[in-house]
């Protein structure tokens, strides 16, 4: 094989994967969009004496660049800069593992071995992402099946990295039928009548091997697929109504978000939210960053936005609302300061800056969420110490810019005539088991608000949406899912979609929903995959630089 034909199989596993994403790909590439991969890592293993050190990673490199290219490229309608380096900085933490799994196998000299290593070396990595400060689990690989929700109802045990270490499961078992066909085509004859008895001998066993490895990978993939569908038809949710109203502005993010005037934003919302509600009405949501008045914490009732909703809440006493707006919180003279903390220009204090949820109801106490899963680049940048001065790098999508503070727990709100609930904000929605805290915490209903216009009408905002199903899956929690513009939609228990809306289409959804106070196997014990692959394959790495340095 030539080092071309190790790129062109390089290049063919990029185009796989990418053909495989949400929310328009087949997911079924997903099982062998790594075999090409595996296939250059193995000739380079067989033939180490032809490459240098890092072949691997340099063969594997334009395979994670395509992927996060034709999946991700449209991070460049917002920032060009941020698109680049998000393409090409998550493609090297790609090849890097995918290198780091090559270095195990030559050291450990055990194949089952390497290859565990292999999982626990992606799943670290996708357990990585998700808990990070420069998270980016977009790409992780479970996330691929968010269309194919009838193919992925055991994620309420597992989590998307169950899906995971499924796709990576069946690429080395289809790998290894290949790699056992090739291994067959290679085959010459021979002249010995003897020598071609063992050769013959040896084909048959390498034949059985891979109809063995072919007929496992094929089961592998049905299998999971058939528990799925047992699972999706037997489950039915219990009725305990809960009635919402969900608002689409579609307020411009570039050119009306920011400069509109609050009242002008809540007529909006209102317009399309006042024909819809009456007094069995439960709970208006509205998107995230719908209000823009620079509301100060410390006296949050002077603010003529959230005065106009209180007005509503007097006409409908039972209403719980539900809307996004950026607040400022003063630090009292003593208290300590966050690493966030901003000071004033011409005072000594210190103040913090949130993207926040806001619940109001006929109480007179406002209850608020700090969105606490920032965005990189955009809502978190290195914030303490001598790093403070990147600040100023912040990506500039209007509004606050900065890193904004978060929330120390992820809060569920008490409401009016109706059940606890919790509002995730945005870019929170992609992360498993911090929106299942919600849940575990109380929440019986989930809502998502978000501003997806940022992208344009582009697969940003339908891969967004995309990951909503997947949450319901995990948590069994019905989603009202209110997006600035975007899709607005709700998603049910077994994560099927109805009411979704049109992009750049100002509009209402008035559904009707369920509660559930039941928790899954995934709510109460998260990622817990992803902690048994960060041990054993931390003791495999650490094995394989001990065999290194004996070698030594």
């Amino acid at each position: 094989m030539k080092k071309i034909h190790l790129i062109l199989l390089s290049v063919l596993s990029g185009l796989l994967l990418s053909l495989a994403w949400p929310a328009r790909g087949f997911a079924g590439l997903l099982f062998v969009g790594i075999v090409p991969l595996l296939v250059v890592e193995d000739f380079i293993f067989r033939h180490k004496e032809q490459f240098i050190k890092f072949s691997v990673l340099f063969y594997s490199y334009p395979a994670f660049v395509i992927w996060n290219l034709l999946t991700t490229w449209w991070i460049y309608n917002s920032t060009g800069t941020g698109a680049i380096l998000a393409v090409m900085i998550n493609a090297v933490f790609m090849a890097v593992v995918f290198n780091l799994f090559h270095f195990s196998r030559k050291k450990l000299n055990n194949d089952l071995a390497a290859y565990i290593a292999f999982i626990c070396y992606w799943i670290s990595f996708e357990y990585l992402h998700l808990n990070w400060s420069l998270n980016w689990p977009w790409l992780n690989l479970g996330n691929g099946f968010a269309s194919f929700t009838k193919w992925i109802q055991w994620y309420e045990y597992t989590g998307t990295l169950g899906g995971s270490v499924w796709v990576l499961l069946v690429n080395i078992l289809l790998f290894k039928a290949v790699n056992q066909f090739i291994s067959l085509k290679a085959e010459g004859g021979g002249q010995k009548a003897e020598s071609r008895r063992q050769r013959g001998e040896g084909r048959r066993i390498k034949m059985e091997y891979l109809v063995g490895y072919f007929v496992s990978g094929i089961t592998l993939i049905l299998l999971p697929i058939i528990i799925s569908w047992f699972i999706y038809t037997n489950y039915h949710e219990t009725n305990h109504p809960v009635k919402i109203v969900l608002v689409q502005p579609n307020v411009d993010p570039y050119n009306e978000q920011y400069v509109l005037p609050p009242p002008e934003v809540v007529g909006k919302i209102m317009s399309l939210a006042g024909p819809e509600l009456d007094s069995t009405t439960n709970f208006l949501v509205a998107p995230e960053s719908a209000i823009q008045e620079s509301m100060w914490e410390n006296d949050l009732n002077t603010f003529a936005s959230l005065r106009l909703l209180k007005e509503v809440i007097r006409k409908y006493p039972n209403l719980n609302i539900i809307v996004g707006g950026s607040t400022f919180r003063v630090f009292g003279k003593d208290e300590q300061v966050t690493a966030s903390a901003r000071k004033f220009t011409d005072t000594d204090g210190y103040y913090d800056a949130y993207n926040t949820s806001i619940l109001l109801n006929s109480r007179d106490e406002l209850q608020l969420y700090h969105k606490s899963k920032l965005t990189p680049g955009v809502e978190s940048m290195p914030s303490f110490g001598y790093f403070k001065w990147l600040e100023k790098f912040a990506i500039n999508l209007g509004g606050t810019v900065g890193t904004l503070g978060t929330d120390p727990v992820r809060k569920v709100y008490s409401t009016v005539n109706s059940v606890p609930v919790s509002a995730a904000i945005c870019y929170e929605s992609i992360f498993g088991e911090f929106f299942a805290t919600f849940v575990k915490n109380g929440a019986q209903v989930m809502f998502i608000i978000t501003n997806d216009g940022w992208w344009g009408n582009t697969a940003g905002h339908r891969q967004h949406f995309s990951f909503a199903p997947l949450r319901a899956i995990e948590t069994r929690r019905d989603i009202g899912r209110s997006a600035n513009t975007g899709i607005s939609a709700v998603i049910d228990q077994r994560g099927d979609v109805s009411g979704k809306t049109k992009y750049w289409v100002p509009a209402v959804i008035k559904e009707t929903i369920n509660a559930n106070d039941k928790m899954t196997f995934y709510v109460l014990h998260g990622d817990f995959l992803a902690r048994a692959a960060t041990i054993i394959g931390g003791m495999l790495f650490v094995f394989s630089l001990i065999v290194k340095f004996r070698k030594k």
